[in-house]
């Protein structure tokens, strides 16, 4: 006899693992009860604590291979200053239980830092301290909690293809299969039915025609169907009605009552009905897992990076996309740059910050020849790397959805959740309601009706509305060259009042300023050093000042330090230099000029002069004000207010032109409007701004020719789309407009089949054909709906 877990009500499909006279179908919904019964995670593992025991009592080396230097290497994700990532791939995780277990990992273990599930590639990224914890403890701790992890030549290829579940594809085979031979038995009660013709030898046989239809319909119950029973009973056993509970009803149902119809000879039962149900849901299951696959909306690094990096050749840089590196290459990366992949250091002092990475903000010296993981930020002058792996997509993904930097949650998805939650609800009274109409007036129709009313109103649509049709806008704004972070970022764009902008970088094209030297003669010497500064910094100007200097940039440099929003210092053959603002180096000129920056340079604290900026301000600048009329404008400069009459003249009369900030008083300026109530879109330099970007309902990066990603960002925008910003506000508007309308059709579709289902004019089959076409509609209308809107968009793209 077949047995349910105890703990998940899943059936049971291999050995049973019995604990307190209770049957489980893993060891993880047993470890999970053990657990519950305890009451405190912490308290289970002080009685579990010693992972490298067995149950016997004996010490269990299982996976002491994982400690071995060559082996560790090959397994780990990221391992520095303490701190490991690896990824164990888990195959005998299969339920809800399992991901709670595996992610509650640092609650039962302090050395654990946290732990993630990835369900669908049943895996488990486990961040955990490795001083305290070897990596072989850690897998054992793993297998004593019921989840050894699978570890051999195959799990160590990270470029190895995840496998894919065919199992609804088999299911559907089956239903198919059974469908056909069933449809074909009850063809002769058909033909008797219609052609009102008593043939003698098919009254004589019906009953062998009814038992075969009945076991060629227990293959359709017990294992195409299993996926809506075992997700109906899952929510059950969590308090939680979800979507496939009627449908689980309606199968329940028709299969009973077919089967007390052929016991008690009161028809053949609708086992043709049960059969072609499951085979057109599972065909529209699968279609719509086909098309949410071909939608493709997970994209790799190379959609939604479109930073570059600094490639060495010959001595000279040249900028590359990421997507263009390769290993063997040599890399510059400066200060407060991200790693882009795995490297070794090949000259400079690194000094780096793996809080993207670990969570924890804490300086890691490195020097020539060690290793640097992908994901670290440099912290001081530029170094030199040669690039050992691949653009490592996990950890830059990874980064921008660190917790750390995650908003609030969608507002839609928790709508549409709770909607479908309630909606079935009222569909299971309005089934109950129905059944007692027609157990009144005709009892014949309960059947139908009843089962027409649990498969037709599945709320499926309603769920697919937002998804796909926020997926789809996604999709259109990366081939715009604008990248968001997921779907909530175009939700909470369309809810913006105030945009912020940053001055330098943002609304001017540093890359073609004209620069002019004043002040005391610089030799080339001198400007040899001031360039060996500057080289290390990220800042717009200095990117520009560097490639206007034409001299070499060979002196070492000790003693860096860049100060944001004042400037930087470093030693450099033996002379102090600073550069950066007029009180920074100490200077008293106190001019100042319209539409100009300006950059100070001090050689051991003598002012020499200053540079000046004449700063270019982004094509089409004055019509994407104009464009932002509704919204209030805000600049927030780190400069003097040497441009604040220019800036009045582009910008509106209503604009707030605020300059001498620095990145703390960005970041207290984007809180105090966001607590008056506004939404606030910032669009910043990157790392500058992190802060502000970060406070930001949408903080948008604009990215040019420099590594100026930031995982605190919502979005990355390419500067040559910068005119198009009102195009993809108005957008967003749009789309959610689209969700609205998608909402509404998918009421309709459930109203108008719930009225014909409850008066008795709708078959099962024909509801079952219905439920999957409401779902293609939705997907149609959010594919044509959101097409549309970006062909009668007046895109002005660089």
């Amino acid at each position: 006899m077949e047995e349910n877990c105890f703990h998940c009500g899943q059936l049971i499909e291999e050995e049973v693992i019995q604990f307190d006279d209770k049957d489980f179908c893993c060891q993880g919904c047993k470890t999970v009860y053990e657990i519950l019964n305890v009451n405190d995670l912490k308290d289970y593992y002080d009685l579990n604590r010693n992972a490298g025991v067995r149950p016997d009592g004996k010490s269990n080396h299982q996976f002491d291979f994982l400690n071995t230097k060559e082996i560790f290497d090959k397994v780990v994700d990221f391992s520095d200053d303490g701190v490991t990532v690896v990824s164990f791939f888990v195959p005998v995780m299969h339920c809800t239980s399992c991901v709670w277990l595996l992610e509650s990992l640092n609650t039962i273990n302090s050395h654990i830092i946290s732990s993630n599930v990835n369900f669908s590639q049943k895996t488990v990224q486990v961040t955990y301290r490795d001083e305290e914890l070897k990596l072989g403890d850690l897998a054992r701790f793993i297998t004593n909690l019921g989840y050894k992890p699978s570890i051999n030549l195959k799990t160590l290829d990270k470029k190895k293809k995840s496998k894919v579940d065919r199992s609804l594809v088999s299911k559907l085979v089956i239903a198919a299969f059974c469908f056909g031979n069933i449809m074909l038995l009850s063809f002769p009660e058909y033909v008797e039915v219609f052609g009102n013709v008593k043939e003698q030898w098919l009254d004589q046989n019906k009953g062998y025609f009814r038992w075969t239809m009945f076991a060629l319909s227990l293959p359709v119950f017990f294992y195409s169907s299993t996926d809506y029973f075992v997700s109906a009973w899952q929510g059950l056993r969590n308090k939680y009605i979800n979507i496939d509970v009627p449908i689980a009803l309606g199968i329940i149902v028709i299969m009973f009552k077919s089967t007390y119809d052929i016991i008690f000879d009161i028809s053949p039962g609708y086992f043709d009905t049960l059969a072609m149900l499951l085979f057109l849901m599972l065909t529209g299951k699968w279609f719509q897992q086909q098309t949410m696959q071909a939608l493709a909306f997970d994209r790799d690094y190379k959609s939604f990076y479109p930073i570059a990096v600094a490639k060495l050749e010959n001595g000279h840089e040249r900028p590359i996309l990421l997507a263009d590196l390769k290993k063997g290459d040599r890399i510059l990366i400066r200060n407060e740059e991200i790693i882009p992949a795995d490297a070794i250091l090949m000259k400079g002092e690194a000094m780096i910050d793996n809080s993207f990475v670990t969570g924890e903000s804490r300086l890691i010296t490195k020097k020539a020849g060690d290793k640097i993981f992908a994901g670290g930020k440099q912290s001081g002058h530029a170094i030199e790397l040669e690039i050992i792996s691949d653009v490592n997509q996990s950890y830059l993904t990874q980064l921008w959805n660190n917790e750390a930097f995650q908003k609030e949650e969608s507002q839609l998805n928790a709508l549409t959740n709770k909607i479908s939650h309630y909606f079935t609800l009222i569909i299971l009274f309005i089934t109950a309601i129905s059944a007692v109409y027609w157990y009144i007036h005709d009892t014949s129709k309960i059947l139908d009706v009843v089962t027409s009313i649990l498969i037709i109103a599945c709320p499926c649509a309603l769920g697919l509305s937002s998804p796909f049709i926020l997926g789809h806008m996604m999709r259109i704004f990366g081939n715009k060259r604008f990248y968001v972070k997921n779907t909530s970022t175009i939700e909470r764009m369309d809810k913006i009042t105030d945009v912020v902008f940053d001055k330098t970088g943002t609304i001017t094209e540093s890359d073609e300023a004209q620069i002019v030297y004043e002040g005391l003669e610089l030799t080339d010497y001198h400007r040899q050093l001031v360039k060996s500064v500057i080289r290390n910094s990220n800042h717009p100007l200095s990117r520009s000042l560097y490639k206007k200097l034409k001299v070499e940039d060979n002196f070492a440099i000790t003693n860096y330090e860049e100060i944001v929003g004042k400037g930087q210092q470093a030693e450099v053959d033996g002379q102090l230099i600073k550069v950066g603002s007029e009180k920074f180096v100490g200077a008293i000129f106190n001019e100042l000029r319209l539409n100009q920056s300006q950059v100070y340079i001090a050689i051991n604290g003598e002012v020499f002069g200053k540079f000046v900026y004449t700063n270019r301000y982004r094509k089409g600048l004055d019509n994407l004000l104009n464009e932002l009329h509704n919204y209030q404008l805000h600049v927030l400069s780190g400069d003097n207010d040497s441009e604040k009459d220019y800036l009045q003249t582009i910008f509106p009369k209503s604009a707030h032109l605020i300059f001498n900030q620095s990145p703390a008083d960005k970041l207290d300026y984007i809180k105090n409007l966001e607590a008056s109530g506004k939404k606030v879109m910032m669009l910043g330099d990157g790392l500058n701004d992190a802060g502000a970007l970060k406070q930001s309902t949408v903080g948008i990066s604009i990215s040019e020719d420099i590594n100026s990603f930031s995982p605190s960002c919502d979005g990355i925008l390419d500067a040559k789309s910068f005119k198009a910003i009102p195009n993809f506000l108005k957008l967003s508007h749009k789309t959610m407009f689209f969700v609205k309308i998608a909402f509404i059709i998918s009421f309709l579709y459930n109203i108008i089949g719930l009225s014909f289902a409850v008066s008795g004019y709708l078959q099962p089959v024909v509801a079952a054909i219905l439920m999957p076409i409401s779902s293609i509609s939705v997907l149609i209308f959010a594919t044509v709906s959101t097409r549309v809107a970006d062909k009668l968009t007046k895109w002005n793209l660089d």
